[in-house]
């Protein structure tokens, strides 16, 4: 093995590896903290070619590599368990090109989305996807786990964001399909294996992305709504209203709420008086949506599907209610432990899932305190459980796997995902081979076969043994 670290560290220069634990150590555990793995190496190439020479090396030998963006995820696919070789894209982070009236952008696998996203602003054109996490998120790692976000319900997940890729396959091989056509029907759509599959098949080094149009017009609004059967009949009204111009719909408990104005520095009640559920929610497009969106809302507050609105009249106060969204993970994080589940089901199933659910883990764990929050539009919730003071965190946590099979069985039955935008990793496996069809998991490790013979690649992540 130590002449293959050598080969390998020849192949980055001294600028691209690390053995020194203390720099390899950040790279171990993900923002939640519930996994730590091991690495002996960390790599950081610099280009596709150093990519490929690495994995041509590593296919020879049979080692087995973890690559790894701006370690943002959940459910630790980008930590090495066992191990393996790390490898860092975070030296890759050049904007290849940027064409405005193609309307598209070809970045490496290293570029933070933010800074994808400022690069389309400064010709006037939006990279759609936005989530907390987009200032240290790269893009490689968001196309690997299909990434979601707050604009899904106008623009769609990750996937529906990108034309092409470039891809290194576990032998080291380069497939390109970096071209930006919105039209290519000439037989397997090839770019799709790789999105979501969270490096198991290959690695994205770059990627090629569609942009759309920057809104000239935007309203936000954070409505207090009495049940989540009035916020699923306010999005209908909005969609409505602004003729599917609504790019965010998000909902979140008072609980929730209450968390962030106790833990996060600034944050204020939009409200004189509470309510039990909260919508934010945003539209945007052409001149005469911010009217439309308004009069949606005026309509709900005289059907008494809202009981009362806030519209933000600036910047600044926009950032404020987006903020008490946005910071939510954060003040979860900062009240103690909680049992989290980023799961999926048909808005109009939503409210009675979270009624059902609930009752279900209250039955089983008491002292569990219910915090939704999520994506309402779209239909997905992070259905979270804090742990009530006083309580001990071990023994709280401990129940972790009892409480996720309970709200994935009832998933499962309101026709669901157990995993909306976090992706499998190795936190979800046994969910994937309990919830998927024999056929769907045969399926993947026939893919896995083929591409990765000799399962190098993120090796324990996503399949199920």
């Amino acid at each position: 093995m130590s002449d293959l670290f050598e080969q390998l560290k020849a192949i980055v220069g001294p600028k691209g590896f690390s053995t020194d634990p203390a720099e390899i150590a950040p790279h171990l555990t993900e923002w939640r903290s519930k996994y730590e793995g091991s690495s002996p190496l960390l790599l950081k190439p610099a280009s596709t070619q150093e990519v490929s020479a690495i994995l041509a090396l590593c296919h020879k030998a049979g080692a087995a590599v973890v690559p790894q963006g701006g370690n943002t995820g959940l459910v630790g696919a980008q930590i090495p368990f066992h191990n393996e070789i790390l490898l860092s894209l975070s030296r890759m982070n050049q904007i290849r090109s940027l064409d405005k009236h193609d309307a598209s952008l070809i970045a490496e696998a290293g570029v933070v989305l933010s800074t994808a996203q400022s690069h389309a602003d400064e010709v006037g054109l939006l990279l759609a996807p936005s989530l907390a996490s987009e200032g240290s998120a790269m893009i490689g790692g968001l196309i690997s786990s299909n990434a979601g976000g707050v604009n899904v319900l106008r623009y769609g997940m990750m996937r529906e964001q990108v034309l092409g890729l470039e891809v290194v396959l576990a032998n080291g091989h380069v497939l390109n399909t970096l071209r930006t056509l919105r039209k290519d029907n000439t037989g397997y759509d090839l770019k799709q294996l790789f999105i979501g599959a969270e490096g198991t098949l290959g690695i994205i080094t770059a990627a090629a992305l569609r942009l759309v149009p920057k809104p000239s017009e935007r309203a936000t609004a954070f409505v207090a709504v009495p049940d989540v059967n009035a916020a699923t009949a306010l999005l209908a009204r909005l969609q409505e209203s602004t003729n599917g111009l609504l790019n965010a719909f998000e909902v979140l408990a008072r609980s929730g709420l209450e968390l962030v104005l106790a833990h996060i520095a600034g944050a204020k009640d939009p409200f004189a008086a509470p309510a039990p559920w909260y919508v934010l929610c945003e539209a945007s497009g052409i001149k005469g949506v911010s009217e439309a969106f308004l009069s949606g809302l005026e309509s709900a507050l005289e059907d008494g599907i809202a009981a009362d609105v806030v519209i933000a009249s600036s910047e600044a106060q926009r950032e404020s209610l987006w903020r008490l969204r946005e910071t939510m993970s954060e003040a979860q994080k900062l009240e103690g432990p909680s049992l989290k589940h980023d799961i999926s089901v048909p808005v109009s199933a939503a409210a009675r899932f979270i009624e059902t659910a609930i009752a279900a883990v209250a039955a089983r764990l008491p002292e569990a305190r219910p915090v939704p929050f999520g994506h309402l539009g779209d239909g997905n919730l992070h259905f979270n459980f804090q742990m009530a003071k006083g309580t001990d965190p071990k023994h709280y946590l401990a129940h972790w796997d009892e409480i996720q099979q309970i709200v994935h069985d009832i998933v499962h039955e309101f026709g669901g995902s157990f995993s909306a935008e976090h992706g499998v990793g190795i936190m979800k496996r046994d969910a994937l081979a309990r919830y998927k069809t024999v056929q769907e998991v045969e399926l993947m490790r026939t893919l896995k076969r083929a591409l990765d013979p000799k399962s190098i690649l993120n090796p324990g992540k996503l399949i199920p043994d």
